[in-house]
């Protein structure tokens, strides 16, 4: 089964499925014009750094966040994280709790998120930015908000896939973008584009912004892996970018099995993983993000495979840092 996206988002030469839902788009973009300036954004006393997208879901900024909090880490300081928790039962405000919270409350990304750095959910940013910085947060990043005008901002970082870049450059649900790319641009400090830039996006970027790229590797972990036989699975926004990345890394795959984005394994889907995995010799592998929703039985099972970035520039995220400051 194929997941992901509609195929005509990508396409170049608008379809008649595009030309079709146009109109519904401007009545989606008016409608969350006016609910995103309904209030004056609260301002806090710490540096606020927001890592989003401008299209729908799989271009990286969850891996953007972590990367950004361990480099604010090693410099001393106590970044939070701020989520909205798409896909939690819980609603918030509160912070995510790893010993009493699990990812079907929270959350998968938040779930995540909290073990490297404190993590608060909520859809009010502004309200989880405030109970964040009473508990000694000292930089705030907020994973995705660049459409949340609760919080001030004082960066916004777009992130960008390189395979896909803005899709048809239409607004949903006529494309992939959630707001108009001159008006996200223009609203921006920097982008970073993760993987190759196969769209020519970057040479009409804005040359005001910031822009970083970096590609995903997989983490020292595979090392193990080498010359086993592997079947992986993935609930991603694009599974394919998680097979891809094993492949190029010289990891071959017997299988690939993807699920839909923030999929929550079932007993049918665990079985059925359980059993490919017990063929002789047969090893699964799958994504951080994904194994914070298997049972515990599963785990000692399942090889989990973390994503970390490489930038062309390594230097790059540092100085983005230097300015966060300096804007506060």
């Amino acid at each position: 089964m194929k997941f992901g996206p509609p195929s005509f988002w990508n396409q170049v030469e608008p379809s008649w499925q595009a030309k079709a839902l146009t109109p519904l788009s401007w009545l989606l973009q008016s409608a969350g014009h006016l609910r995103s300036y309904r209030a004056a954004p609260v301002m806090v006393d710490v540096p606020v750094l927001c890592c989003g997208n401008l299209t729908v879901g799989g271009a990286g900024k969850t891996t953007l966040v972590l990367d950004f909090a361990r480099r604010l880490q090693a410099r001393g300081r106590h970044p939070h994280i701020l989520s909205r928790g798409y896909g939690g039962q819980e609603k918030g405000p509160l912070r995510v709790d790893l010993a009493r919270h699990t990812a079907n409350d929270v959350g998968d990304e938040p779930f995540m998120l909290a073990k490297t750095a404190p993590v608060w959910i909520g859809a009010n940013r502004g309200e989880t930015a405030r109970m964040a910085c009473a508990e000694g947060a000292d930089c705030l990043i907020m994973d995705d908000g660049l459409q949340n005008h609760t919080l001030h901002q004082n960066m916004r970082i777009i992130t960008v896939d390189g395979a896909t870049g803005f899709g048809n450059g239409r607004v949903m649900p006529a494309g992939p973008l959630r707001e108009p790319a001159a008006k996200g641009l223009a609203e921006a400090d920097g982008l970073v584009m993760i993987g190759e830039d196969r769209t020519d996006l970057l040479p009409h970027i804005p040359n005001d912004l910031w822009r970083l790229q970096a590609r995903l590797i997989p983490g020292p972990e595979i090392r193990r892996l080498q010359g086993k036989r592997l079947i992986a699975f993935a609930g991603i926004a694009r599974p394919d970018k998680f097979f891809d990345m094993l492949t190029e890394a010289g990891l071959p795959l017997l299988r690939c099995i993807p699920f839909a984005d923030h999929h929550r394994y079932n007993e049918r889907d665990c079985r059925r993983l359980l059993a490919l995995g017990r063929q002789e010799g047969v090893q699964l592998v799958t994504t951080a993000k994904d194994a914070v929703k298997l049972p515990e039985r599963m785990l000692p099972e399942v090889k989990v495979i973390n994503v970390e970035l490489r930038w062309s520039d390594p230097d790059a995220p540092e100085r983005l840092l230097d300015r966060l400051w300096a804007t506060a």
